[in-house]
């Protein structure tokens, strides 16, 4: 196994699959809820982990997860409170990007490439960051296998799930805690500006052809996986960034998925 792993384009594409898998699901929620810009907002304020972490010396990883969980809990509180979601959101994620990227160039005697954070370096991801992005796979798939029928009920309907005994604000903590490992865990991969694509594109290309909430979200992670091995694979081929290929790949697939949906419609 360590042989295995030795070579750098198999971590990158094991890394890749990992992340992918673990997004899809929490897709097809953000999806289902019409909250793209949740997706958004939370991994935008990774930029501004990414610089705490640098400031006090601490694990890139920890300070992305505290910054994505605070943002994913602020907008989730806030937008409970009669304001517009899709306008809180896009104010608050183009904000954490904007103040991300200002405090990291006020950081003294730190150098750093920030087009890794902004864009991913998957290519750079070594043993021991391949196992804590697959202990955060573990994590996420665990708590929404545990969690998927309350959390399926309030997002459906927060009436239905309170009347059958289920808290929608605990579903909604839930899900944000998910959604802040998956960004923190993925970072190193795709980027901040590219995880919400991650999480958002194969949920969306899944919608078609899917009956059932648990086949969405099988077909999410499928189409996801597939898009990291094929991007890797076109990446390697044709050098280009490893992450925005494997985005363009699931692009790929949904613009498929759309032109079925459409011949579907006009028979």
């Amino acid at each position: 196994m360590t042989g295995f792993l030795d070579d750098f384009l198999i971590r990158a594409t094991l890394a890749g699959i990992g992340v992918a898998l673990a997004a899809a699901p929490l897709g097809c929620f953000i999806v289902w809820r019409r909250m793209a810009y949740f997706g958004d907002a939370t991994a935008h304020a990774a930029i501004l982990g990414v610089a705490m972490a640098l400031a006090f010396n601490l694990s890139i990883m920890l300070g992305t997860l505290v910054m994505a969980l605070a943002m994913a809990m602020a907008v989730s509180t806030l937008s409970g409170r009669g304001r517009a979601v899709d306008t809180l959101l896009g104010v608050m994620s183009h904000s954490a990007l904007a103040a991300g990227l200002v405090a990291v160039s006020l950081l003294q005697g730190v150098r750093i490439d920030l087009s890794a954070y902004l864009f991913g370096d998957i290519l750079a991801v070594g043993r021991l960051d391949l196992a804590v992005i697959w202990g955060g796979v573990a994590l996420v798939l665990g708590l929404v296998w545990a969690r998927w029928s309350a959390l399926l009920t309030a997002t459906l309907s927060p009436d239905l799930a309170t009347a059958a005994g289920i808290d929608p604000r605990r579903e909604q903590l839930i899900l944000t805690l998910a959604l802040a490992v998956v960004v923190a865990v993925a970072i190193k991969v795709v980027g901040a500006l590219l995880i919400a694509a991650l999480l958002v594109i194969p949920a969306a290309a899944a919608r078609v052809f899917s009956a059932t909430p648990e086949g969405m979200a099988l077909r999410a992670s499928a189409i996801g996986a597939g898009s990291a091995l094929v991007g890797m694979g076109a990446a390697w081929r044709f050098d280009t960034p490893a992450g925005p290929s494997i985005v363009c790949v699931a692009a790929a697939v949904f613009a498929a998925s759309a032109l079925v949906d459409l011949a579907r419609r006009a028979a």
